[in-house]
């Protein structure tokens, strides 16, 4: 994958992220997964920073992406909210953290466009305290047949297009990893899920 293409393509949609966020985009689903968000922080793909108004005022938060169009929005969304936030222009996929470092990890949206979606979760499960919790709001394959189909169809034009991949089985992707499942929430025949995990598989 030229993530080069992929950076550009996310860059030219930070203006239309900026007015999703103004416009509260998802806003009760994003309350209600990151309720509970506490401590040292890490965000995977921040995008405009659409998540910052749904953070306690005590967190801090290092905020990750790649696209330098994206974190220029989201500096302006941390500094409307007050949020403590660090940002880091890297491709997560490549990026390395300390084991054990952070309370929380957040990512709503971005796992539909990662090369090797897995491995960032075990990444996620290596990154968080063990007592720590990861929260997950994705995107992907419906459980409705008919839909899925279209999803499938589509996929290869929509991912060219705007860089994002709709038929991914998050469930399934989840299983595979680390992550232990601790709680999802399916909405839309199964196209979006709120996903609460923690590190380390259960043996």
């Amino acid at each position: 994958m030229d993530k080069s293409k992929l950076v550009r393509k996310f860059d030219k949609q930070a203006g239309l992220y900026e007015k999703q966020r103004k416009t509260k985009n998802l806003e009760a689903w994003r309350r209600q997964l990151l309720l509970g968000a506490e401590g040292k922080v890490l965000e995977l793909a921040v995008g405009a920073g659409a998540n910052f108004a749904y953070y306690s005022s005590d967190v801090k938060v290092t905020a990750v992406d790649f696209s330098p169009q994206m974190l220029d929005k989201a500096k302006i969304a941390a500094k409307e909210q007050g949020i403590d936030t660090e940002f880091i222009l890297s491709d997560i996929e490549t990026l390395e953290f300390p084991e054990k470092t952070f309370d929380t990890i957040v990512s709503t949206l971005s796992f539909c466009a990662y090369e090797h979606p897995v491995k960032v979760l075990n990444q996620l499960s290596h990154w968080c305290k063990p007592q720590g919790q990861i929260l997950l709001m994705e995107h992907g394959l419906s459980f409705n047949p008919v839909v899925g189909f279209v999803q499938k169809v589509i996929d290869p034009i929509h991912f060219k297009l705007i860089g994002c991949h709709q038929k991914r089985d998050m469930l399934r992707l989840i299983q595979e990893s680390d992550l232990q499942l601790r709680k999802v929430e399916s909405h839309w025949w199964g196209m979006f899920h709120l996903i609460w995990a923690t590190p380390g598989r259960i043996s």
